[in-house]
């Protein structure tokens, strides 16, 4: 440390700065720190530009407190003959795992509180000491000082957007006082090197939140592998838990299913899994969608016709009954079945029995029945656009699936679990999901459910870009990234009934209905069943 001692010009050899030199120099200093990204090479830029007109021993950050004091960017002055106390060896020092360069002299400790040093960093003001050894007392951080030889320093707190993000030390060797013209020009200079530490902060915070997002996306993928997949009916909500469970009740049965659903939820998937688990599986899965057909079709469609039954009939064809035989047939949009195709199928479910369009011959089938609807059927038999007979029919085991909206904490696992299947259909590798994305996901009210989750998904992975999923708000004109409280709050209120109604299989008033469990009066739990669209019918028929 002697050699650097004997290379460092006093400080009193050099003249004051003027005005016009000094706004030059911190010029000079800004453009050298705009030219570097790492800290250690923004101190460098710095003493190459200052120390010939305010010469230093060294320069420092000293981190924010969450780094403990110590030493966050270290720049020695390399002056010609400086000998070889490099910045390793100093840093090793200041930390204390190098012993001192010099025993240091016995000193009492300086109490923190108030002193000046407390003082000037309440007024984020510079603190400076122009000769260590003429102290009675140190400070904590004076001892380390001392061990390096340091014998006067400067230290300026760096501030950005008002927040103190830590302190900028230039030190001497020897106990040259910092001049008020050069302490201008440090203070001048430290503004810009508080620019790059805030900047290298948020760098940071940056790369700790991506290797937060990969360690949580790695999480979902190894959860979203765990789940039981019913032909891709992916999530672990209670509310889908529920409903597969009760797929997996009644697929051993023969028993009708009727499957309640908004459009988009997945009613074909549990009609595909309940055939799947069913003894029928070896045989065929016919679906047939009773909107998607013309009304003068629909019978020769499910039925079949003779060759000559009407016009354009050239040749006999079998009906989607005889397709089914042995198997399940999938009677998609029930509620959108004309009346007079209703009393058709109600004779097939009674008699498993019917005849071709413009033929005599009776032909027995052995079919289950699964049908769907996104409509309150209920409601349709009160207004008598669907036989009650054939409702109570087909709702022999009901089974109700649960709109997105109900069950948002399964956003996550649908969005990675498309990601991944249209990643590899495209030929691009989604890594992650961008976390305001995700947001924006869990925030949306999907009118659409699970189909317009997967369609918004297939459109950001067609414009993704570096392996990272982004939704962009205008997918979603509809998101409320706020939530939606009032549906919410109902979807809690259809669950708080739900179970109530199954507790007392459908009673609502007396001892044991679900108004008592509720507390709430029959008439008023009788409102809110058909606000919500509940079919409480359903739940007397339950075991």
């Amino acid at each position: 440390m002697n050699s650097v001692n004997r290379t460092i010009k006093s400080s009193s050899s050099i003249e004051p700065a003027s005005e016009r030199s000094r706004h030059s120099l911190v010029l000079q200093a800004w453009e050298a720190i705009n030219s570097e990204r790492e800290l250690e090479g923004v101190l460098a830029a710095v003493a190459k530009v200052l120390v010939p007109a305010v010469p230093f021993f060294a320069v420092a950050i000293i981190a924010p407190e969450a780094r403990q004091g110590a030493p966050w960017a270290l720049h020695i002055v390399d002056l010609p003959g400086s000998g070889d106390e490099g910045a390793d060896n100093v840093h090793r020092r200041l930390t204390g795992t190098l012993p001192p360069v010099a025993p240091t002299p016995q000193k009492k400790l300086a109490p923190y509180e108030g002193s000046e040093l407390e003082a000037v960093k309440r007024a984020a003001q510079p603190y400076i000491c122009d000769d260590l050894l003429k102290k009675d007392a140190w400070f904590p951080h004076e001892f380390k000082l001392g061990a390096v030889g340091i014998r006067a320093y400067t230290s300026i707190p760096l501030q950005a957007r008002g927040k103190r993000i830590g302190v900028l030390v230039f030190s001497r060797v020897k106990p040259d006082p910092f001049r008020p013209d050069q302490m201008t020009i440090l203070v001048d200079v430290s503004r810009a090197i508080a620019v790059a530490v805030a900047n290298a902060l948020a760098n940071e915070e940056i790369a700790r939140l991506r290797d937060q997002l990969e360690a949580e996306n790695v999480a979902l993928r190894d959860q979203l592998s765990r789940i039981t997949k019913f032909e891709e009916m992916v999530g672990d909500s209670p509310s889908l838990r529920r409903a597969l469970e009760a797929v997996e009740q009644v697929a051993a049965t023969d028993a009708t299913v009727l499957i309640a659903g908004e459009t988009g939820t997945g009613k074909e998937l549990i009609a595909r899994a309940i055939h799947q688990r069913s003894h029928r599986a070896k045989g065929p899965l016919v679906k047939f969608n009773c909107a998607a057909i013309p009304e003068t079709l629909l019978a020769s469609e499910l039925f079949g016709h003779e060759r000559g039954a009407f016009t354009g009939a050239i040749e006999r064809r079998k009906g989607r009954f005889e397709h089914a035989q042995g198997g399940t047939l999938f009677l998609d949009e029930i509620g959108e079945l004309p009346p007079e195709l209703q009393v058709m199928l109600l004779r097939v479910l009674q008699e498993r029995e019917f005849e071709r369009l413009g033929g005599d011959d009776t032909i027995h089938v052995d079919v289950r029945i699964v049908a769907a609807t996104n409509r309150d059927l209920m409601d349709d038999v009160r207004a008598g656009r669907f036989r009650s007979d054939l409702y109570y029919r087909l709702n022999v085991f009901p089974l109700r699936l649960p709109p997105l909206r109900e069950r948002s904490g399964d956003i996550p696992l649908l969005a990675a679990h498309f990601a991944a299947k249209h990643g590899e259909r495209f030929g691009r590798a989604i890594k992650r999901i961008d976390r305001r994305s995700m947001k924006l996901l869990e925030s949306h009210h999907w009118p659409g459910n699970v189909r317009e989750l997967e369609n918004v998904i297939e459109r950001a992975i067609i414009l993704s870009r570096d392996g990272v999923l982004r939704i962009e708000r205008d997918a979603l004109p509809h998101a409320n990234l706020m939530g939606n409280m009032d549906e919410r709050l109902q979807a809690q209120e259809r669950e708080a009934i739900e179970a109530a109604l199954r507790a007392s299989r459908g009673r609502i008033s007396g001892p044991n209905g679900a108004a008592r469990a509720l507390g709430l009066p029959p008439s008023t739990l009788d409102l809110r069943i058909k606000t919500l669209g509940i079919d409480k019918f359903q739940y007397r028929v339950m075991k």
